[in-house]
């Protein structure tokens, strides 16, 4: 055990190293996202999921291309991605394909009483 601890402290993209932390602090990104699943769609914004989502595949994709491969990074953008697909998926569905809301029967009365 003491020395696979010890190889991960000394690996490249270890706890020593910005490789390691940078990662690790922005799975804050994708826990928020995550706790936004049980907000209203109509409260989401298409420019912030568009770009967690865009971010998310981008940078899974430069986790391969820069040395040491950093696995964690590769974790946490491929969460992004897929937590900004569906938070797009649920803006999209409520403002494209939902059924409209049924008029608001204080609003009705409201009308009714002015003369409307």
């Amino acid at each position: 055990m003491k020395s696979k601890l010890r190889a991960l402290w000394d690996h490249p993209a270890g706890p020593k190293t910005i490789h390691f932390w940078a990662p690790t602090f922005k799975w804050g990104l994708s826990i928020a996202n995550i706790s936004d699943f049980s907000k209203p769609p109509e409260k989401l914004s298409y420019p912030q999921q568009a770009v967690i989502a865009t971010s998310g595949i981008i940078w899974s994709r430069y986790c391969f291309v820069i040395i040491p491969w950093n696995w964690n990074l590769f974790a946490v953008n491929s969460a992004m991605a897929c937590t900004g697909f569906y938070q797009l998926s649920r803006k999209l569905r409520h403002d494209y394909f939902a059924p409209p809301p049924p008029p608001d029967a204080a609003a009705e009365v409201d009308r009714s009483l002015a003369g409307d």
